[in-house]
């Protein structure tokens, strides 16, 4: 695929565990069934990103501190931001949270795609999910989806050429647009849209049933035919 300029891949992962920090740990002492669930965490999500890391060759931005403390891929004026356990902390408490988890951790983000950009950069920013089969007793029919901004044409051109090399490689599981999610609900790289052009950055999130990602093996497996697919799509490696 023919660019202006070369790729720079920012390679994200936002709910990747479900540690409780010590001082917040009063919080969840009636939780621990819920923290691990998928409320929790993205389960296999984090070994995903960290197999699609090595593949790639390319550094890992990863949170691993549970989302119901704070929700790293919500706006702070969302109000899931804050889960049931964290959101009667007092103002001056979610803010300590807010500077010690939410803040650094975007900055890094952003930071790191302002350094490719002043390199002359086009961005693919890839951040990993995974969503669980079951919600509200619906069943999800969708393995692995690709989520992204149909107005944005570079996200379009990449996610268009993404998804057909996968159906290619892998016959048995069924890949979806935008499924069971918009590319365009609130989250980081809706966040991040605000801030760089379409020219110059892509976001596109990976959601896979977490079905799937049982196992460490499934998780690395999985993590290969995403690292493969998006190589060569990419034009990287």
């Amino acid at each position: 695929m023919s660019r202006e300029k070369p790729i720079a891949v920012v390679l994200t992962c936002e709910h990747g565990g479900n540690e409780v920090p010590g001082a917040y740990s009063h919080l969840f002492a009636n939780a621990q069934e819920v923290l691990l669930t998928h409320r929790g965490y993205d389960i296999g999500g984090l070994g995903v990103a960290e197999r699609m890391s090595e593949r790639l060759r390319v550094p890992l931005i990863a949170s691993t501190t549970t989302r119901l403390l704070i929700d790293l891929n919500r706006s702070l004026d969302n109000p899931s931001c804050f889960s049931e356990f964290s959101r009667d902390l007092s103002e001056s408490a979610k803010q300590e949270v807010i500077e010690l988890f939410y803040l650094p951790y975007r900055s890094m983000v952003t930071q790191r795609i302002e350094s490719e950009i002043r390199k002359k950069h086009r961005i693919l920013h890839v951040s990993v999910h995974s969503f669980t089969d079951v919600l509200d007793g619906h069943v999800r029919s969708v393995d692995c989806a690709l989520l992204f901004d149909p107005s944005r044409r570079f996200e379009t051109e990449i996610c268009q050429q993404w998804l057909a090399a996968m159906q290619l490689e892998d016959g048995c599981n069924l890949f979806r647009y935008n499924e069971p999610y918009k590319g365009t609900d609130d989250g980081l790289t809706t966040h991040l849209r605000t801030l760089f052009d379409d020219d110059e950055y892509a976001g596109i999130e990976i959601e896979i049933r977490q079905g799937l990602l049982h196992t460490l093996e499934n998780q690395q497996r999985f993590g290969d035919l995403l690292s493969m697919t998006f190589a060569r799509v990419a034009g990287i490696g």
